[in-house]
């Protein structure tokens, strides 16, 4: 009996491995940094803002996120009026899809063509009258760079992975995903800085996968949710919980921030639980997640009890990198204004 409940167990690990494989396989390359010279469509993708001018006198704020779908073909959010986290923000982009031809992109699904370069974005009318430009924009975290405070802990900053178990480093000095803290906390604030692959072949959960498990239990979504609707499972989120109030999330390639505050469950002496998780999140420097209460685990975490467990770094098999890691711990260190501006910003 023991025999063949071993030779059970080695099959079904056997064939866990293997629909990994194929998964992984599935979702084609993955580009860690500065891919634009391998992959044509990498200088295509971002963040375009400008007006749209079918009346010269009245020009109308629009803007556009483009994103690489794999072989040439794109899909885009357009805005009426600023991108996601400024204020005029619409609730709901109008979706394109388009193809790239040569050096340029077409792009088509609302009520102009917009033909899209490297650098700006031109928007035709059905009559072949140019009636917009959009302009390339770069936005960064205002916390990007934030450095430590003077009672916080510094987790990682690229000299070396004490902190961690299972901790690796790319040869200039960033973390890999699949790291485990090794200092354990109740309360906390977290400042996190992480880089997506660019996977333009991956869909969904394939795409730039990883996850920030506060206290093994409860994860915000790391994952490549530009210009799309996160859910419950993309950026942001926390993981099949509660979607982000924001899409903040931004093209990959590109140095992003999570700010958080966190609460731990409090418990009686007796092991129930008495008050539940709480949390505050910014994904960079827009809050996305304001002081929510977690009744239970989330996703795959680890379940409550008692027991502190570290954060966790999770590893879904795509190389997203991390950087510029501290930590507050709030039952140890004075109270300072979170979170922290980069500075100059």
């Amino acid at each position: 009996m023991s025999t063949r409940r071993s030779s059970l167990t080695c099959y079904k690990r056997n064939l866990f491995l293997c629909a990994a494989l194929l998964a992984i396989l599935a979702a084609g390359p993955a580009f860690a940094d500065g891919p634009a010279d391998k992959d044509p469509d990498a200088a295509l993708q971002g963040e375009f803002v400008g007006a749209l001018t079918v009346d010269p006198e009245k020009p109308q704020p629009l803007s556009l996120q483009i994103r690489a779908a794999g072989g040439g073909t794109f899909e885009a959010a357009q805005f009426d009026g600023g991108l996601p986290g400024e204020k005029s923000r619409p609730p709901k982009p109008v979706l394109l899809t388009g193809k790239r031809t040569a050096d340029f992109l077409v792009l088509s699904g609302g009520k102009w063509v917009v033909l899209g370069h490297p650098d700006y974005c031109v928007l035709i009318d059905p009559e072949g009258k140019r009636v917009g430009r959009l302009d390339r924009v770069e936005r960064q975290s205002p916390t990007l760079g934030a450095k430590a405070p003077e009672h916080a802990v510094v987790l990682f900053d690229g000299t070396g992975t004490d902190h961690f178990t299972n901790g690796k480093m790319t040869e200039d000095g960033l973390l890999m995903e699949g790291a485990d803290l090794k200092p354990m906390f109740q309360d906390f604030n977290l400042h996190l800085e992480f880089r997506l692959p660019l996977m333009p072949e991956a869909r969904g959960q394939g795409r730039a996968n990883s996850g920030l498990y506060l206290q093994s239990r409860y994860e915000l979504q790391v994952l490549d949710s530009f210009a799309i609707d996160p859910g419950k499972d993309g950026c942001g989120s926390l993981y099949k919980f509660r979607v982000p109030e924001v899409n903040m999330c931004l093209p990959p390639l590109v140095w992003q921030t999570y700010d958080v505050i966190f609460t731990a469950p409090r418990w009686a002496s007796d092991g129930t639980k008495v008050a539940n998780a709480r949390i505050t999140a910014w994904l960079n420097g827009v809050k996305v997640q304001s002081d929510v209460e977690l009744p239970n685990k989330t996703g795959a975490g680890k379940p409550e009890e008692p027991t502190l467990l570290p954060i966790r770094l999770q590893n879904h098999g795509n190389p997203v990198r991390f950087r510029n890691i501290w930590l507050i711990d709030r039952g140890a260190a004075a109270p300072v204004e979170f979170p922290v501006r980069a500075e100059g910003k």
